[in-house]
This record gives structure tokens, sequence and C-alpha cells, in this order.
């Protein structure tokens, strides 16, 4: 997915956020870390949201020249990481991995934090879910796991986040968009795509949501099998993998973001230094290579559309969420 596609994705900018972006066009940007920078991703090691952040923040590291230092903060359903993030003192020396929940926590009861508490910095990835087995697993697709569901309401069980974190709406979701009953496979909440990954390997539970780039080494290594990809492309790496929307009647598609976010009310000077700086080494080969070592594009995307974005998610999983009947 291109910058481009992003773009048009987008729609119009939201209004509100034009006096802070001229703001920081009129800054240098030349603000510049003296000490270590301590970099907090809310969801567990071993997950995509790890991986893409730790790349990240060695890239920054070697941009900046001091130590960026990742903090695995779990707990809390998302809550735990993403409340230190927004309450860190706003002077650059935290950073973290602000992740979609930001946008849907707050629906289902579980904080009252919102996008407005945090400084959108840089959009680092776009990750649509998936539909994934153990390689043994006697389904061999999506409608076939459905059709049991329909069969043996409860039985079957899923992982891949939190209660009412992303991967479960997108379960949720589909299973909405078919005419069944949200829970009609039940969802085990985890710290992260990597237990809930662990977990499906070792018989807990029969399926995970998580993106299919998170699960793409393990499938490809015959340990985890796709079933599906929730999104109207096949991925690239995985393309014998059909996508939800060619397969189900619904068409139904979720994707989940990871951003590169700070403190609300962060300094206009330090959120454009992060922003120009996470650009330029987003826009590099190494950081190409690392996506394409995951089956994922490159994204480039700065604070003005990311806020817009946020904005547009915001609502969107919201009418979801009320949907499923999660909304609180």
């Amino acid at each position: 997915m291109t910058t481009t596609h992003l773009t048009r994705l987008l729609g119009a900018t939201a209004l509100g956020f034009g006096a802070v972006l001229a703001t920081q066009a009129a800054a240098e940007c030349d603000w510049k870390p003296e000490r270590a920078v301590t970099y907090i991703v809310p969801w567990g090691a071993g997950g995509g949201t790890d991986a893409n952040s730790r790349m990240l923040a060695s890239l920054l590291s070697q941009e900046f020249g001091v130590p960026f230092n990742v903090v695995n903060r779990t707990g809390g359903n998302g809550v735990t990481g993403h409340s230190a993030i927004a309450r860190a003192e706003p002077d650059g020396y935290t950073v973290g991995a602000v992740t979609v929940e930001i946008n849907t926590m707050h629906w289902v009861g579980l904080t009252d934090l919102t996008h407005e508490d945090i400084t959108p910095i840089a959009l680092v990835d776009v990750v649509p879910a998936g539909f994934t087995v153990k390689a043994d697993s006697e389904f061999g697709s999506v409608t076939e796991v459905l059709e049991y569901a329909k069969a043996n309401p409860g039985e079957l069980t899923a992982s891949g986040t939190s209660q009412g974190g992303i991967w479960h709406l997108a379960l949720a979701g589909l299973l909405n968009a078919e005419g069944m009953d949200p829970e009609a496979i039940r969802w085990i909440p985890s710290q992260g795509a990597g237990p809930a990954m662990q977990e499906l390997m070792a018989g807990g539970v029969d399926v995970v949501t998580v993106a299919q780039s998170e699960a793409k080494t393990l499938i490809e290594q015959g340990e985890l099998k796709g079933l599906g990809y929730m999104h109207t492309e096949r991925m690239a790496a995985l393309p014998d993998i059909p996508t939800t929307a060619e397969e189900l009647p619904s068409g139904w598609t979720l994707a989940a973001n990871i951003t590169l976010s700070g403190p609300g009310g962060m300094d206009p000077e330090i959120a454009c230094s992060y922003e120009k700086a996470a650009l330029k080494v987003m826009d590099t080969q190494e950081w190409a290579d690392f996506k394409a070592s995951r089956g994922a594009d490159v994204v480039l995307m700065g604070s003005e559309d990311l806020a817009a974005l946020m904005v547009k998610n915001d609502q969107a999983l919201g009418d979801t969420i009320k949907a499923i009947g999660m909304a609180k």
C-alpha cells in the first residue's frame, strides 16, 4: 500500500488540526535528544507491534545518536502501555507505539483515554488481520470454521489480543457481518499476537486473528496454516491464502495500524523533529528490506494525515463496536 493510496482513503482532513500543523510547519525541526529515549510498546514481545517498534527504534537511535530503549508495558488490555505514553512528560524523552486500540479501548469502557490524549507523529504500519489455525487443524477454509461455529456455537475459541482489541473486533465483526452471533467463537484475551500464537500452537485455542504478517514466518515453517486474509487483495508474500473479501458473502475486511506517537501536549518543535527523522529512516532500503521480510509494504504518512486517520478510525471502529453490542 503506497502513500498515495493511504491518503486517498483518508478523505478530507479533520478540522481542528490546522493551527497545530501550521505551528509545526514554522518550526525548524532541528531538536535532538541529548540522552537515552524510552520507546514504550503496549504489547508483548514477539508480535508485529514489537518487531516494527524495535526496528524503528534502532534506526532512530542511529539517526539521533542516542539509545532508544524499547520497553514492553503490557497489561490492562493495552491501557497500561498507552497510558504510559500519553501521560509521560512531553519533553521528547518518551515516545511509543500507539496502536489502533487508542480508537477502541474507550468505546468498550476500558479507559477514558483517546487519540486526543497523544501526539501523533508518523504511521509505521498498516496491518490487515488474518485468520490462522494450527497446521494440522481439521479446517481448510474460513467458511468451514464458520459452518462449524454455526452448528456448535461457543465450542471454538480464538485469541490474538485483549477483549475488545483490534484482533477481537476483526473476529467479532466478521461473525456479525456474516449474520452470526459475535460470541459464536469465544474470545480468549492475550497480551498480544506473540502469546496468542504460542497458545494456538500449544492447542489452547483454535484460531488466531492476528495480522497475517505476524503469522507469516510460522505459516512458512509449517507450524500454522493461514485460512484467510481480511483484506481486498491477497498478501504478496502468501498469495495462496484467499481474502475474506473474495470468500465471504459479506466481503468483511479489517486492518489495524501501528504509529509512532508521543505524549499529549508535545512541543511542536520536538514532534516535528521526530516526524522528520521517522519519515527519513522509513524511506531507506534497510527499512524496506525489513518490511519485505515480513511480507508488508512500506507506508509513509506524517502527522497531519495520521491525525485525520485517527479521527476517521475512531468513528468507524466505534460503529463496529456498537453493532456487536460491546459499547459501554
